[in-house]
Order: structure tokens, then C-alpha cells, then sequence
């Protein structure tokens, strides 16, 4: 069983993801910001840990990841404030790649999203285009990077009932329930096949173990 760190705890996919891996025998530890929020994420299995990611250096972010096996980050700014936006999404994803480098923990699962790319498409006066910037870049860091690395890329988030089969065949974005995202971060982080790969996926037919399966 693994030590599995989550940044972005009290987030709607990483609550789903807490008790699938806490249920399987693996010690989570949920990074959150907002100490009110302890309770939600304890009732899922794990340990809340508050912290504030934004705020903290490599260093102090070495300390924190230093001890797991794999690191997930699903943490974001929430939209709305491109400064935030950057800072968390592009400057402290960053930090926290280089923090599991420095503490020797090479297992990092991304969480992004289906058209994340330099060549997103988003209009440069568009509410979105801090985000889709910042994730191409904190994207791009991680595939330079030496960790063993997989980027989830899930399409439009819905509230619906999980399926438990997705399609990555698909070239345009749709949409996914956040219980089948959590149930797909969870697959990857047991199969050393999706190790390099980033893995865009909507709603579809096939059985999540098979279609992530290298």
C-alpha cells in the first residue's frame, strides 16, 4: 500500500478520490488551505493537513511531500483572479514538481484538464486564458521534468453518477462525471503504463482499467 499526498484536499474530484484510496489501504494525506474544511476531509479517510501552497517555497514544500510515494495534484485557484490563477496553477504546481524531485518521491499524477496545450485556442481577453496559460505551462514543466509523471486530462466535470468507463479516443472534449475523474486518478496511480502519458478522456464505454492500459 502507498503514501499517497493530495494538494487540493477539500477539492469536489480530490473528496470523491480520498476514500477509493484510503478504501484500498493507502494512507492519504489531504493538503488544504482552509482549516474549517478539516472535518470534510477527515470523514473521507484521510489526514487533512492545512497549508497553504501558494505561500510556500521548495523547501517547505519538500517537507511536506518528503515520506510519500506519489504526490496529486488537484489543487487550483478557482478562476476569477488571473494573479491567484497564476500563482497557484502555474508558480506553485511548478514548485510543488520540483519540491517531489528534491524529496525523492518520483510518482506525480496532474490533474488538468482535455484541451490544456500552448496551443489552447483561448482568446488573450477571455476569463479562461490565465487558466488555460497557466496550466499549458505547469503542464509542459512536468513532461521536462525527470518524475515519473501522468497528466489526467478529464473533459467538462459534471455532478452525475460515475459509469466507471471513459473514451480517450475521442478528439474533441466532452464532458465526465467527477466520480469517474477521481476513479481514473486513482487506476493510474497503480499502473506503471500510464507513467509519460497524458490521458484526455470523456465519458465513454470502455472500462476505466482497460482504457488507460498502455
Amino acid at each position: 500500500m502507498a503514501r499517497i499526498l493530495i494538494i487540493g484536499g477539500h477539492g469536489r474530484v480530490a473528496q470523491l478520490l480520498e476514500p477509493l484510496l484510503t478504501g484500498g489501504g493507502d494512507t492519504v494525506t489531504a493538503v488544504i488551505r482552509n482549516a474549517d474544511h478539516e472535518a470534510d476531509v477527515a470523514a473521507t479517510g484521510a489526514q487533512p493537513v492545512v497549508a497553504d501552497v501558494e505561500a510556500l517555497d521548495v523547501d517547505q514544500l519538500t517537507n511536506l511531500i518528503a515520506g510519500n510515494d506519489a504526490v496529486v495534484w488537484s489543487a487550483g485557484a478557482g478562476g476569477g483572479d488571473p494573479a491567484r490563477t497564476w500563482a497557484v496553477d502555474r508558480d506553485a504546481a511548478v514548485r510543488s514538481m520540483d519540491a517531489a524531485a528534491a524529496a525523492g518521491v518520483r510518482r506525480y499524477v496532474m490533474v488538468s484538464y482535455f484541451g490544456a496545450s500552448r496551443d489552447h485556442g483561448v482568446p488573450a481577453d477571455d476569463s479562461f486564458f490565465a487558466y488555460a496559460e497557466a496550466k499549458a505551462a505547469a503542464d509542459e514543466h512536468l513532461r521536462g521534468s525527470a518524475l515519473d509523471w501522468t497528466i489526467v486530462a478529464p473533459s467538462g466535470l459534471t455532478l452525475q453518477a460515475p459509469t466507471g468507463r471513459i473514451d480517450t479516443r475521442a478528439e474533441a472534449s466532452g464532458s465526465v462525471p467527477r466520480a469517474d475523474v477521481a476513479a481514473v486518478i486513482a487506476a493510474v496511480l497503480t499502473d506503471e503504463t500510464t507513467v509519460g502519458r497524458a490521458i484526455r478522456f470523456n465519458t465513454g464505454d470502455v472500462p476505466i482499467a482497460a482504457a488507460i492500459a498502455g
